[in-house]
């Protein structure tokens, strides 16, 4: 599933026009991108958690040269998916 098809669900789930439920869907994604931006978690209780977890930085090999390159440290979003969800998808 895409995010258009994501949006035609929202859309023929909640009887929204296809316009209103992207307007959501879009609203949702920016609001779960700007908590992680500040280092804040988004729970959904039933659905998950997303987060940020930090990437140290490491020493990695460059596989066609076998050149040693560092890998800077990042911050990594992570989501780890609820009981309900869990148990539906099973």
């Amino acid at each position: 599933m895409n995010k258009n098809d994501l949006v035609a669900a929202v859309a023929s789930r909640t009887g929204l026009s296809k316009t209103d439920a992207a307007k959501a869907v879009d609203g949702f994604i920016d609001s779960v991108t700007a908590a992680l931006k500040k280092g804040a978690e988004v729970r959904l209780v039933g659905f998950g958690t997303f987060s940020v977890s930090r990437r140290a930085a490491t020493t990695g090999r460059n596989p066609r040269t076998g050149e040693r390159i560092q890998i800077p440290a990042s911050n990594q979003p992570k989501f780890k998916a609820g009981k309900a969800l869990k148990a539906s998808v099973n």
